[in-house]
């Protein structure tokens, strides 16, 4: 397989340190900024929105030029906008820095995607998207840590200044290693939109929303479930973080594999069946032995980053003209999910029991399920059939 494809999951873990690092540095903004932690928080919700929304534009937006010059142009903007946060006098200053680098973040992390599926040989397509997932979710255990050490310790801009820096040395790799690619044939926005509202890929996205949704009615409320259902000491829970991001990783190469070695569509069942049992059991093993506990929770954060690369490898194979498309508007579609499922854990919380989040995840997750198999069960030539006939 292609080497190359490593460099570009370095910039993969470079955006997903800049999306999740704030919330282990917000209390060092706000009190530097003489902000509440509660507006300190927009910082996050405009990054995720930003995110959202930039991918399907900026795509379109640069569909027609030579794919490693916007590459490199994305990345240049980004190392600014990184710049631009170290730099910020105040909140707002500080807000602009965020939204450009989540608009930038997100192009190159959906740019790393398709190109690192261009770059290899037919057989490892899958492999490839794997590991530029295994960047992203690397910044977990390296990305994170390493940036709330050295906010800690010399300051909260000096972690944007370090990535930064992360940055510029991803350009000259990319710069070095890459050679050009150029863009695929023009899609026109009729073809891409029936692309997208074709019913298997609508279902593809459907599934993506809703396994997201209940990932995240446990995941986002972890911290307090381990204290109330463990009595997790802060030091456990670092650990306990620290395994959980060491799994991702795993995840994410694993899906990789699973999708090469199968067809994606065979791979998303198999890893959704043991993630809604993995969710739906958690709350019943708080009891068991800690390590019995620890290895069900490793189970449960490798196949949740199992299902990118093999949703992305599947949305790849359904439609491969317009895939840069199709992959920036499952990756919005994901941060819904998201913010879907941040909302639906507060209500369980608020009107019963932190530790009914599994449940309710699992069954968002069946629900993903039911919608994988609706997407499996049409045909690929549909989607390449409404494509050819608009070309």
């Amino acid at each position: 397989m292609n080497k190359k494809v490593y460099v570009l999951a370095i910039a993969a873990f470079v955006v997903g340190t800049v999306e999740l690092i704030l919330g282990g540095i917000l209390d060092l903004i706000a009190t530097d900024l003489h902000l509440t932690l509660a507006k300190a928080g927009y910082l996050i919700s405009i990054f995720s929105l930003v995110y959202a929304l930039s991918a399907p534009i900026l795509l379109n937006m640069t569909a027609r030029f030579e794919r490693k010059k916007v590459y490199m142009c994305t990345l240049f903007v980004f190392l600014i906008s990184n710049l631009i946060s170290a730099f910020s006098a105040n909140f707002y200053m500080l807000l602009a820095g965020r939204a450009l680098g989540a608009a930038t973040g997100s192009l190159i992390f959906v740019l790393s995607l398709t190109l690192a599926a261009r770059i290899v040989e037919p057989q490892y397509k899958g492999r490839a998207v794997g590991i530029i997932t295994m960047g992203g979710s690397a910044s977990l255990i390296l990305g994170v840590p390493i940036g709330i050490f050295v906010g800690n310790l010399a300051g909260w801009r000096e972690v944007f200044m370090l990535i930064a820096i992360l940055t510029a040395v991803v350009m000259v790799a990319i710069g070095i290693a890459m050679d050009r690619v150029q863009p695929i044939p023009a899609v026109s926005l009729k073809k891409q939109l029936t692309a997208l509202w074709n019913p298997k890929m609508l279902a593809i996205h459907v599934t993506t929303l809703l396994v997201l949704a209940g990932h995240l009615t446990l995941y986002a409320y972890f911290t307090p479930f381990l204290q109330e259902a463990l009595g997790a000491s802060s030091t456990m829970v670092t650990f306990i973080y620290m395994m959980f991001g060491i799994a991702a990783v795993a995840g994410g190469g694993i899906g990789g594999i699973l999708s090469d070695r199968l067809h994606p569509a065979k791979a998303i069942i198999i890893v959704l069946i043991p993630f809604i049992i993995s969710m739906a059991v958690i709350p019943f093993s708080t009891g068991l032995p800690l390590i019995s506990f620890l290895i069900l929770l490793s189970i449960w954060s490798a196949l949740s980053w199992t299902v990118t690369p093999v949703q992305n490898s599947l949305i790849i194979k359904t439609s491969p003209a317009t895939a840069e498309t199709l992959i920036s508007t499952n990756s919005g579609i994901a941060h819904a999910g998201i913010a879907l499922g941040t909302y639906i854990g507060g209500v369980v919380i608020d009107h019963s029991s932190i530790m009914y989040t599994g449940w309710v995840g699992s069954v968002l997750i069946l629900m993903g399920l039911v919608s994988a198999f609706y997407a499996i069960s049409r045909k690929e030539q549909t989607v390449h059939a409404a494509e050819k006939s608009l070309v």
